[in-house]
């Protein structure tokens, strides 16, 4: 018998010999980082509320019960008695019954009603019928990325439950090593921004933490192929950990399950689904321009099926001598600081991922309280001496000047913009500003991906600011569904229509005008000097978005079929700054400065070479720590 088997058998005994006479245990099994009990009393088990609770801080596992499924009602009975015991106003809007794990997913329109205050409601649906509820938000605004996923991990459940299963197996086999020690190896995004990647490893385990492409260097990617990551085979790596979706961190995930991954990704739920959304467009923009694409749209379906999603604050065993814990990082939707707890409290290392560490009108900022941090790595986008950026009241003041100056001159404002996070910023700026008479109301169109993206925001508000959150609760306050948000889904005609038309303010991806519709509308629009582009984001080096921040009035274009040619920009450019996802420099700063312990150790990266050095030096001078601007190919050893 393996060591993992022995260990279930020991689980079943303790389980049953710490429940009720009168509650069986009929199998227990491991299934990703969850341990899975089932019984044939799940209505028992549901009256009791603690016993879960109870047997979770006992065994310091997190406990799932399921029912055997030759103990479950007949769905066609069992619906009738879920819809009797939820209230109608959480609006229900579809039940799916699985039996071969005893799960009923309940969609609604208010998931809280369906759980009821700490779960009673879950409980008594589970006293009446048997079955286990899960429960997941109705969008409010329709998504096909939301459906394609849920619907993808429905086709796909007997084998992921086969995945999970071997998945368990993994994290609770037997440690194998008596040494003791913690490395981080750089695979990129050091002293540039872009393509992150780091392999954390320990005698026992390899986790890779990112794997982005680079803004406007497609021939750049993290190196892989090492001995630390790749170059032992795809399989030494024990776990992907992704901070968030944005493409110079998410982007080339799919080329591992290429490689032969087959492990898990871990990542928040949000981040799961911008995560396909933003990959399969980079698939797309791809074949658009020409250029041979490094993985194929199944390699993205394989990343989401090995997708396991966990809550902010969620402890969890990843490897047999690994704990994660993700934290809001105040970047864009679902975005993480990953903290890893290594061994029995040897060491702690958390990875900021990108953060913004104030509250925006998205989202509130940075957590940065942990039990124990001894080495923090840390983004330094805005690290540099002289990197602050205005205040977001000052920074909304100056937009609705450009705005009002715009439309005076009778032009269109044209604003290229990250689908994911500034996007939403902006929409949520906008509506406010027209709802308070701050600038005339006028039509937005949103190009590309943003209504899309916006759509996964509203499914996910618990990830949102609080009063935000609270908003979307409420359909009539809902600011994403204000009248003056337009989606062009008409593509060029549509936009030829807008161009032609009256004032207006466009949204369009991509952020950096590294390609996507942001190139019609230079087109449309580039050559008129009564018309504006804002930009409202990060430009980084080399693309085509910092050459016109930096003056560039002739750009090259390429309209397709080998037909290349110049553009030249006569329309006004205006850089407002504030509205970044990132921190400033200053919030970097006071990010460390008010963590509690600060860490002994922090390696500053993402970001260019100067504010890398910057940010290192100020941290060291500041508060008298060990501080590195590490570059890529460097390994470093802790213990």
């Amino acid at each position: 018998m393996s060591k993992v088997d022995q260990q279930l058998e020991d689980l079943r005994a303790e389980i049953t010999s710490e429940l009720p006479s009168d509650i069986s245990v009929s199998d227990v099994k491991y299934e990703g980082p969850e341990l899975v009990v089932y019984t044939r009393d799940p209505k028992k088990f549901a009256r009791n509320g603690d016993l879960i609770r109870q047997l979770a801080s006992q065994l310091r596992k997190r406990i799932t019960v399921r029912p055997d499924p030759d103990v479950l009602s007949r769905p066609q009975d069992a619906r009738e008695k879920v819809m009797d015991v939820i209230p109608e106003e959480a609006g229900v809007t579809d039940l799916d019954f699985h039996a071969d794990t005893g799960e009923v997913v309940i969609e609604a329109e208010k998931p809280g009603m369906v759980i009821g205050k700490h779960g009673s409601t879950l409980r008594e649906i589970t006293q009446e019928v048997g079955w286990t509820p899960e429960v997941v938000r109705t969008p409010p605004i329709e998504s096909s990325t939301v459906s394609n996923v849920r619907n993808f991990l429905k086709q796909e459940r007997d084998e992921r439950r086969d995945i999970l299963e071997k998945v368990g197996r993994q994290i609770h086999r037997e440690e194998m090593s008596n040494d003791e020690y913690v490395r981080i190896t750089t695979l990129g995004c050091c002293r540039e921004v872009g393509r992150a990647s780091f392999i954390l490893s320990t005698p026992e385990t390899r986790v890779l933490i990112d794997c982005g492409d680079k803004p406007g260097a497609e021939d750049e990617v993290p190196y892989l192929q090492v001995e630390e990551a790749l170059g032992a085979g795809a399989n030494t790596i024990d776990a992907v950990v992704l901070t968030h979706a944005h493409l110079d961190h998410s982007a080339l995930i799919p080329l591992l399950f290429k490689y032969g991954y087959d492990g898990p990704i871990y990542t928040t739920e949000p981040t799961r689904d911008l995560m396909g959304l933003l990959q399969l467009d980079y698939l797309d923009v791809a074949a658009k321009e020409g250029r041979t694409p490094p993985y194929d749209s199944e390699m993205v379906r394989e990343a989401i099926k090995h997708t396991i999603p966990l809550e902010y604050g969620d402890v969890t065993d990843i490897a047999p001598d690994v704990k994660l814990t993700l934290h809001n990082a105040g970047h864009i939707l679902g975005s993480a600081v990953s903290h890893f707890h290594i061994g029995d409290g040897l060491y702690n290392v958390a990875f900021s991922g990108d953060i913004h560490y104030d509250d925006t009108r998205l989202f509130n900022g940075a957590v940065n309280d942990f039990p124990r941090v001894e080495t923090l790595v840390l983004e330094s986008t805005y690290g540099g001496r002289n990197d602050y950026q205005t205040d977001q009241e000052d920074s909304e003041r100056r937009l609705k000047e450009v705005i009002n100056d715009t439309h005076e001159k009778g032009g269109k404002v044209v604003i290229p913009a990250f689908a994911v996070g500034r996007s939403q910023e902006m929409m949520l700026v906008i509506e406010e500003a027209m709802r308070n008479g701050d600038i005339p109301e006028m039509p937005v169109h949103l190009d590309g991906m943003i209504w899309e993206a916006t759509a996964i925001h509203t499914t996910y508000p618990e990830y949102l600011r609080d009063d935000l959150r609270d908003r979307i609760f409420h359909e009539d306050e809902n600011p994403f569904l204000a009248d003056q948000f337009n989606h062009i889904d008409g593509g060029e005609e549509e936009r030829q229509d807008v161009a032609d038309g009256d004032q207006c303010i466009i949204l369009s991806t991509s952020g950096m005008v590294t390609g996507g519709p942001i190139m019609s509308w230079l087109e449309h629009l580039g050559g008129d000097p009564d018309n504006t582009m804002t930009f409202v984001g990060y430009q980084a080096q080399g693309t085509l978005g910092r050459r016109i921040q930096n003056g560039w009035d002739e750009i090259p274009m390429n309209r397709g079929g080998g037909r290349n040619g110049k553009l030249s920009l006569k329309l006004d450019v205006e850089t407002v700054d504030g509205f970044s996802g990132h921190a400033d420099r200053q919030g970097l700063m006071n990010f460390v400065k008010t963590m509690n312990p600060r860490p002994e150790k922090v390696l500053c990266v993402h970001g260019d070479e100067s504010s890398t050095q910057d940010l290192s030096s100020s941290l060291y001078h500041e508060f008298n720590m060990r501080t590195f601007a590490p570059k890529n190919l460097e390994t470093f050893r802790f213990k």
